[in-house]
């Protein structure tokens, strides 16, 4: 039977901190820390950093915001010698944590595992797995980078045809012959129903985006939308769905028609040289073997413990104190709604640009004026949907997009990389796997009710996402039919379901066109005010972890910077830059400063 799950506000089993647990005071740290053996030992990076911690600086640094982005720069100041406090409103790994489903484990297993999205670690990214590299976990020598599995293949599933892309062309999964019939068979398809304009146009904007050089990506290309910049307007529906959405929503889960040119085609760039294996890059579709709090975030919160980080959480920070020329405090509330003062040295403002905003006050914003722009930035709702179900449903080895579906809906079947056995380990021991959804557009009218999703009850969201996923696959309704949904669960961000009042409370940064001049630094104006969050301006240009985690390396340095500290500085690895693409690059700029087209823009070309 169909049923509504809540989420846990207590400890789940996995160490998940409670709501309203505060750490303080240096017993706290050793007390976390004679827990690492149960954890695992650190690995060899992370102690030869900690060794090298007590020539640091010793400043106290307050990070408001516990996400990615607070905890990366937690980690990189509490490994130099700082002393770290962060400060968080719900619940520490910000979007990136499970959420624990309340009441549904029993038996001695764990609630069924939530969350506000799948968690997904593209090949590309190099900031975020070094990171992970220096989080100990028992049995792993690499640390929780250890818990991350590659799948072989993405799916899209288009009008009940299943369209295969590999994921690594040195895998020998990647030549199977059954694979190799499903790439030939997505081949045959896509010709069959894809119009040969629509194709020669889609590789012509391709290859010109992997042409362009610098300028022309910086100066045209981020101030052009992508629907624009593929000539969507020319294309049939069919080249639309196939060509265009297939990418936008399968690999970012983004909009065409909201995203801007270069992120689009940094990340189509990326993916292809993780296919290839280009430069460091790993396999392009990765994720974990587990639920994200067990194998990542409580080990991490751990080990940033043993360093003597403290965790206030369940604190809403309400305002910035500024002062002659510096912040002076924040003020905050507390779990039982009572005031707070938190002093330091240094602030880091490691919340997402929608809780952001309204803590600069105007001295703030007088005395940083580029902060202004802030408010100029977009966001949009992406949450996600877990269905639980009583026999498994491995869709395919990888991420599947269901082309064409009005809500953008990607999904991952997650027990297939789970080391754990599902039912044994979650649940009443009947559920076996979790049908992970994202839910990328909430504005388009659904196929059974007609209503978007930020119209629909909780539970017609989910009638509508089974209806659109069983429209897409083959043998939709015999792969996931009724008779096999145990519970589901919709991410708790979304409140008010089905009313005028509806509300996300983790909506998500959009990359817009133009959007790069309204992103700030790390560093700020203000001389001990910085920034650590996924709007910051980073090498990845997109908002997910890997912008987050560098931007807390960012937000890291530059606190090393104004302190005076030796110590080494976080590293902050670029996108992969093929070397044989130097020479068109050059060109390329040539051209675009005599406001000339790309070379190979030469169906639907667009000058500057």
């Amino acid at each position: 039977m169909n049923q509504s799950l809540a989420p846990s506000g207590r400890d789940d089993g996995h160490g998940v901190i409670p709501r309203r647990t505060l750490v303080t005071g240096i017993a706290g740290a050793a007390a976390v820390a004679a827990t690492m053996s149960v954890v695992g030992a650190v690995p060899a990076r992370a102690q030869t950093r900690t060794a090298t911690a007590a020539a640091a600086t010793g400043r106290r640094v307050a990070v408001i915001g516990g996400g990615i982005g607070g905890l990366t720069v937690a980690h990189e100041l509490a490994e130099r010698g700082f002393q770290v406090s962060v400060y968080e409103r719900k619940e520490l790994g910000g979007k990136a944590r499970s959420i624990p489903v309340s009441g549904t484990g029993t038996g001695g297993r764990a609630d069924l595992p939530g969350e506000h999205g799948f968690r997904f670690f593209p090949g590309f990214y190099q900031n975020i797995p070094e990171t992970m590299s220096r989080i100990p976990f028992s049995g792993n020598a690499n640390g929780v980078k250890g818990n991350l599995v590659a799948a072989s293949k993405e799916m899209g599933a288009w009008k009940g045809d299943a369209y295969y892309l590999p994921t690594a062309l040195d895998s020998p999964s990647t030549y199977t012959p059954q694979a190799l019939l499903d790439y030939l068979k997505t081949a045959i398809q896509g010709i069959a129903n894809v119009p040969l304009n629509d194709i020669l146009l889609f590789a012509s904007k391709v290859v010109t985006f992997l042409t362009s050089g610098p300028k022309r990506r910086m100066g045209q290309w981020e101030n052009t939308g992508y629907s624009d910049f593929v000539g969507m307007s020319r294309m049939s529906e069919s080249g639309k769905e196939l060509l265009v959405n297939l990418f936008t929503s399968t690999l970012v889960a983004a909009k065409p028609d909201k995203a801007n040119s270069r992120t689009m085609g940094l990340m189509l760039e990326a993916w292809l040289n993780a296919t290839f294996k280009r430069g460091n890059y790993s396999n392009p579709d990765q994720l974990l073997d587990g639920p994200t709090n067990e194998v990542f975030i409580n080990p991490w919160i751990t080990y940033l413990k043993s360093l003597g980080v403290t965790f206030s959480v369940g604190y809403t920070v309400t305002g910035l104190t500024y002062s002659g020329g510096q912040i002076t405090g924040a003020t905050a509330t507390d779990p039982t709604g009572a005031s707070a003062a938190i002093n330091a040295d240094w602030y880091v403002l490691a919340v997402p640009v929608e809780r952001a905003v309204p803590l600069l006050n105007s001295q703030i914003l007088a005395a940083a004026p580029d902060l202004k722009k802030l408010s100029a930035l977009q966001t949009d709702w992406m949450n996600g949907v877990m269905i639980y179900t009583t026999s498994p449903v491995p869709i395919s080895d990888g991420h599947v997009g269901y082309v064409g579906q009005p809500w953008a809906l990607t999904s991952i079947s997650q027990a297939q990389f789970w080391k754990d056995d599902f039912a044994s380990a979650f649940g009443d021991g009947s559920v076996v796997d979790c049908l992970s959804v994202d839910l990328s557009n909430w504005d388009n009218a659904g196929i059974l009710y007609g209503k978007s999703a930020r119209q629909c009850t909780r539970q017609q969201i989910v009638d509508e996402i089974l209806a659109q996923i069983r429209a897409s696959l083959p043998n939709g309704d015999t792969v996931l039919p009724d008779s096999i949904i145990h519970s589901w669960f919709v991410d708790t961000a979304i409140t008010g379901e089905g009313t005028s009042a509806v509300a996300n409370d983790e909506p998500l940064l959009v990359n817009t066109a133009g959007s790069w001049a309204n992103r700030p630094e790390a560093a700020t104006a203000i001389p001990n005010l910085f920034l650590a969050a996924d709007y910051v301006r980073s090498k990845i240009n997109l908002a997910t972890m890997e912008g987050a985690n560098e931007a807390g390396r960012a937000a890291a340095n530059a606190i090393l910077d104004a302190s005076g500290s030796t110590a080494a500085r976080a590293t902050i690895q670029a996108l992969f830059e093929p070397p044989e693409m130097q020479t068109f690059w050059a060109k390329d700029d040539l051209d675009y400063t005599f406001r000339l087209p790309n070379a190979f823009d030469v169906i639907d070309p667009l000058w500057p």
